[in-house]
């Protein structure tokens, strides 16, 4: 997740200028999605009532660090309360009248329903039912599916236990570099597999011991996938958790890989940011800040990098053409959608449900449907979002500067 470096979280990536990215897919008019009996109605009604307590649960991890091949969270107990109202371990959610959802009805929900039809790959019990009315309405109009979700879903309003209503929205991105397969004057940063001694010792070497102890080396030797040019664009990358490399391989040819979160050395993350600021050596922790603090400064790089001790591993995926318009899988296990997926508190929201976001800005006024697909470490508390924004330059920009109130409504099954 995204958030300002001097935090104990995400720092900020690239914010010069701020471009807010979405996918965007031309619509065409189609006939509606056939409507079940009001007997079927009745019934499909009563069994997600009956299961409108079994919750998704998941621990809580880094949104910017995918665990492989996750499940789909168990249900876990929900305690619906007097009026309507339910419980959760971190949130209450109220029902509301779909009017309390400002900008309803002018989000154009088509762009939405690719992250929705993504989540029906991994569905929990609650919206499987669903599903294939959903794949049905990604040819239908938007009128179509804002009165299917008016008929079939209940907005809920969510609440935190105690404390205000309003919460923060952030956003994270997936950055894209230059890199060799080789070391090379140009490129000298590497990029790791998991060593084979990564489960013996924990937590593993810090990044500090990896460059300087001996045994640290010889268990890296041999285990580099990719070189950076820039020991701190490693740094960014691994704080994302993957991104996109345009590679150049052994015979001069060039693609794009994806390199994906495969584990950590099980330290804790350290912001360089703090540790700039606590150190008196700058008064802006942005990224623009930082970067200026290194041009200044090239012999302290090192320096710099120690002071965060976590090292991620990655593995390799391919980036075939039609999955190139997706991100990486979040906790959910299905790729993230820019701009219409999330990372969330599970223990607030369970992973595969329907979220009416709005934000007042003031870097970006959202007001619009995402799917919660993604957790982080950072990312807890009841109305807490981390907003997928994309890859690149213009999607780093947007996330290292995002940071504005939250409130969020839940789309629940009837």
């Amino acid at each position: 997740m995204a958030a300002s470096f001097a935090s104990g979280s995400s720092p900020p990536l690239r914010p010069e200028n701020i471009v807010h990215q979405t996918i965007s897919t031309s619509t065409r008019p189609a006939p509606s999605a056939s409507s079940k009996s009001n007997t079927m109605n009745r019934i499909l009604s009563f069994v997600l009532a009956a299961i409108v307590g079994m919750l998704a649960g998941c621990a809580s991890r880094p949104s910017f660090e995918p665990e492989p091949e996750v499940a789909t969270p168990a249900p876990s107990a929900a305690t619906p309360w007097a009026g309507g109202t339910i419980q959760h371990p971190r949130s209450r959610w109220t029902p509301v009248a779909w009017t309390e959802l400002p900008g309803f009805n002018d989000d154009p929900l088509f762009e939405a329903w690719n992250a929705w039809i993504k989540s029906c790959e991994r569905p929990g019990p609650i919206f499987a039912p669903l599903c294939s009315e959903v794949r049905r309405l990604s040819i239908g109009s938007g009128e179509e599916q804002r009165a299917w979700m008016q008929q079939r879903l209940q907005p809920y309003r969510v609440d935190a236990l105690q404390g205000p209503t309003e919460g923060l929205l952030t956003s994270y991105y997936e950055p894209v570099f230059e890199g060799s397969r080789l070391p090379s004057a140009t490129f000298v940063a590497p990029l790791y597999r998991p060593p084979a001694t990564l489960g013996q010792r924990k937590p593993w070497y810090t990044r500090q011991e990896m460059d300087t102890l001996p045994e640290a080396r010889a268990a890296l030797a041999g285990r580099e996938i990719i070189w950076l040019a820039d020991p701190v664009d490693a740094l960014v990358l691994q704080i994302q958790g993957s991104g996109r490399i345009r590679v150049t391989e052994p015979d001069g040819r060039q693609r794009v890989v994806r390199l994906a979160f495969a584990g950590t050395n099980d330290q804790p993350y350290k912001s360089v940011g703090r540790w700039l600021l606590d150190q008196g050596l700058i008064r802006d922790a942005s990224w623009p800040g930082i970067k200026a603090w290194i041009a200044q400064n090239p012999q302290r790089v090192n320096e710099l990098l120690w002071a965060n001790p976590r090292m991620v591993f990655f593995r390799e995926e391919a980036l075939p053409e039609l999955d190139a318009m997706f991100g990486p899988r979040g906790a959910q296990g299905v790729a993230l959608t820019p701009g219409r997926s999330i990372a969330v508190d599970p223990g607030s929201i369970p992973y595969g449900t329907p979220v009416w976001l709005a934000s007042p800005g003031p870097l970006v006024p959202l007001q619009k449907l995402v799917m919660a697909q993604d957790t982080g470490s950072a990312i807890t508390g009841a109305v807490r979002a981390d907003y997928f924004a994309g890859w690149g330059v213009e999607a780093g920009e947007l996330a290292g500067r995002l940071k504005q109130p939250l409130k969020l409504w839940v789309l629940w099954p009837k």
